[in-house]
């Protein structure tokens, strides 16, 4: 049932059950959100009520998070999750569309992007872009502590309350209460993770460390839609130089800064993110 926290829909793609919540009128142009790396469909929940009189927006709980299954294989890396989105829009009946992906999320869209011109009518980047060449980002490497120290499980859910505003001091109340609602479950008296915890911490580990990282540069070199990139100007995973660098290389990328906002755009100013993205999108 539609509600103001979305319709369900489930399928198998790839041989693992997905979940993915629909916002809005299916005549509508179709906008696909994808989140972030421990994050789940419903998180671009704000972003919905604002756009769904224009839009029908799907946001989709990416392998191993959300409602979506856990792979066995641990295959939690760019390419795979690109062929998920493939696979479901090859399920939705091969749509042009409108494509938005926070962080992990805009670089699966970068690949995407790259790997199927002409499929997309516009791309919204938020906090995401490719990799520096030379080292890691200040914000990858607080990511990768975080990862590493996460603990599996939460004595309750003042604890898990907690933890996340430790690792989120920017974002809203409301932010940090969808965070404890949706990416965590009771299990066994404890309080402990919905999505596949250690095996996406692995996962992005060995990506980062790994001595060849994923080079999206030449995806930004190909895209062929309007694209925005939307920074948030604390940001300390995406640095000012390489916005700029991303729009001189291609003339149909521009971006705008959000002022009080770090790497979490939509969970720090989150009316700030919407007026952003929906002005954006209006040219369509």
């Amino acid at each position: 049932m539609a509600d103001a926290m979305g319709a369900s829909h489930y399928t198998e793609l790839n041989g693992l059950r997905f979940h993915y919540l629909t916002w809005g009128d299916p005549k509508h142009p179709l906008l696909v959100c994808l989140h972030g790396l421990r994050s789940y469909g419903r998180t671009f929940s704000g972003l919905a009520a604002v756009l769904q009189d224009r839009f029908h927006i799907l946001a989709l709980d990416q392998r191993g998070r959300g409602e979506t299954d856990w792979d066995p294989a641990r295959s939690y890396f760019t390419p795979t999750y690109v062929a998920d989105l493939e696979a479901l829009v090859a399920h939705l009946g091969n749509p042009r569309f409108h494509l938005l992906g926070h962080s992990m999320g805009g670089m699966n869209a970068l690949l995407y992007a790259q790997r199927n011109p002409g499929r997309l009518l516009s791309l919204v980047l938020e906090d995401s872009g490719p990799e520096a060449h030379a080292n890691i980002s200040p914000g990858l490497e607080r990511i990768i502590g975080e990862l590493q120290k996460t603990p599996l499980a939460f004595a309750d859910r003042a604890a898990a309350r907690a933890f996340w505003r430790s690792v989120r001091p920017g974002v809203t109340d409301e932010a940090i209460e969808s965070r404890v609602e949706n990416s965590m479950v009771e299990r066994d008296g404890q309080i402990v993770w919905r999505h596949d915890q250690e095996g996406i911490a692995a996962c992005r580990i060995a990506q980062a460390q790994a001595k060849e990282r994923l080079d999206l540069w030449p995806a930004i070199d190909t895209i062929d839609c309007p694209t925005l990139v939307v920074r948030g100007a604390r940001s300390d995973y995406l640095d000012a130089a390489r916005v700029a660098q991303m729009c001189a290389r291609n003339p149909k990328v521009s971006a705008q800064e959000v002022s009080g906002a770090g790497h979490y755009v939509h969970d720090d100013d989150p009316v700030e993110f919407n007026r952003i993205v929906s002005d954006f999108l209006r040219q369509f």
